[in-house]
């Protein structure tokens, strides 16, 4: 995260909106705001949107934080680039 200039980082996401064809999903977004690598001020309601297959291609960094206690696992993961909405 120490690299990230600006970008936002998400702990939960709401709603449901992915077209199976196009590979185009666009959800509702909570978490903090990453300024100059430094989790800074809790962010609320904002849309995230992009294409599954383009998002894939863009993860740039994997954590290794993976946690196995629940029935879905996947570990902190960076995109470079996709589209962020709100206020």
């Amino acid at each position: 995260m120490s690299r990230i200039e600006r970008g936002l980082y998400v702990t939960d996401m709401m709603g449901f909106g992915f077209n199976a064809v196009t590979g185009d999903f666009s959800r509702g977004a909570g978490g903090f705001l990453i300024e100059n690598g430094e989790l800074t001020m809790p962010v609320a309601e904002v849309t995230v949107s992009a294409n599954f297959d383009e998002l894939w291609k863009s993860i740039d960094a994997v954590g290794d934080d993976l946690d196995l206690r629940t029935s879905t696992a996947c570990p902190t993961f960076r995109v470079a680039q996709m589209t962020v909405a709100g206020k």
